[in-house]
């Protein structure tokens, strides 16, 4: 399985640095990840190569025309055609799309073909959203300054779940987030630092109780950091049971 990626931007050099690096340079050399950006600019009409305009009606700022953004996605689509069977999938980047979860990332993970509308200024023509679209995701309620930075995020997260692209894949499955529990803690050599030690489970060298242990600190970092996770979280019996143990031992804790 390959997944190729289309990033359709105003601002191409922003991404040269984090996508030929570390897992994403990787995935390119193993031809598990294809990308490609294109200058949204280099499918304007006038000599100036202007990609924005004034709002009809009046406002602060300026809008993404739409004329280059159809043609980019239609030229990007068509180069294409004879090595995908599937209709690219098409991604803007804005506040007001669904936030981009673990959930989301694994579903965009299985298509063949995304193709990532990155956003600037005050916004893009409606007639982009309405009519090329297929999906807008956002990482979060906050202001940034275009579509770049979350483009950059969404692919990494996507990336890293195409089989193969990481090497022990049983990593991924652990991630934070895959089940809707947070990632259970962590240690590793020197077994004691500055008075810090490992907990001792961890070197008992018996693993059911090192799988019930962290189990069990999985549930309790969701449950203190993210409870919100949890009304998500479809628990087995060992579960239920392990987060009343956490909840009484808060209780006699008096926190």
């Amino acid at each position: 399985m390959s997944l190729h990626i289309d990033i359709l931007t105003l601002f191409p050099d922003m991404f040269s640095g984090p996508l030929s690096e570390s897992i994403l340079k990787r995935a390119q050399e193993k031809e598990l990840l294809s990308l490609k950006i294109t200058d949204v600019r280099d499918f304007s009409h006038d000599k100036h190569r202007t990609a924005d305009d004034y709002p009809f009606g009046g406002g602060a700022g300026m809008l993404m025309k739409p004329e280059p953004i159809f043609e980019a996605v239609e030229h990007v689509s068509d180069s294409r055609k004879e090595k995908t069977k599937d209709h690219p999938h098409v991604v803007m980047m804005c506040p007001q799309g669904k936030v981009l979860d673990q959930k989301a990332a694994q579903k965009l993970s299985k298509k063949e073909h995304l193709i990532l509308i990155c956003g600037r200024y005050e916004g893009i023509d409606e007639r982009v959203r309405l009519h090329l679209v297929d999906e807008e995701v956002s990482i979060g309620d906050y202001v940034l300054s275009g579509g770049e930075l979350p483009a950059m995020v969404l692919i990494d997260a996507v990336a890293r779940l195409i089989p193969g692209v990481v090497g022990a894949y049983e990593s991924v499955e652990a991630d934070s987030f895959t089940e809707s529990l947070l990632d259970y803690p962590q240690y590793t050599r020197p077994r004691e630092y500055r008075g810090l030690e490992v907990p001792a489970v961890l070197l008992s060298g018996d693993h059911e109780r090192i799988r019930r242990w962290r189990r069990k600190e999985a549930i309790r970092r969701t449950y203190l950091k993210r409870p919100d996770l949890l009304k998500r979280h479809e628990f087995s019996k060992e579960d239920k049971d392990l987060l009343e143990e956490i909840k009484k031992e808060i209780d006699d804790k008096g926190i």
